[in-house]
């Protein structure tokens, strides 16, 4: 079983940034992708960007070329650097890891707030 601990999350304006910080602990050796997904009110769940093992990374479209997914293996943390962010980033941010066996794993979650 694997733990996800978050942090990082809060009110920013418009144009700011903000750094979220994942944790993982327990079965983290089986851990192969880890990534960050975004539930707004009223939203479903989606992917905001992902990374595996070997480096290889995904980002939702409406993020590209504002945030920035970065992942330290031999530490089992995911960080999520998020710049220009724009009041659609409002959301409940959630970090996630994948094992290799298909095993999903979710965090609390960490509110996120751009003000306009």
């Amino acid at each position: 079983q694997v733990q996800l601990v978050e942090s990082g999350g809060g009110l920013v304006q418009a144009g700011g940034s903000l750094r979220l910080s994942c944790a993982a602990s327990g079965r983290a050796f089986t851990i192969n992708a880890m990534g960050w997904y975004r539930q707004a009110p009223g939203k479903e769940r989606d992917l905001v960007a992902s990374i595996t093992r070997s480096s290889r990374v995904n980002y939702a479209d409406s993020v590209k070329g504002r945030f920035t997914i970065s992942r330290d293996s031999a530490k089992n943390t995911v960080d999520l650097q998020m710049n220009s962010l724009k009041p659609e980033d409002t959301a409940v941010y959630y970090c996630n890891a994948d094992s290799y066996s298909g095993i999903r794993s979710w965090g609390q979650g960490t509110q996120v707030t751009v003000s306009s």
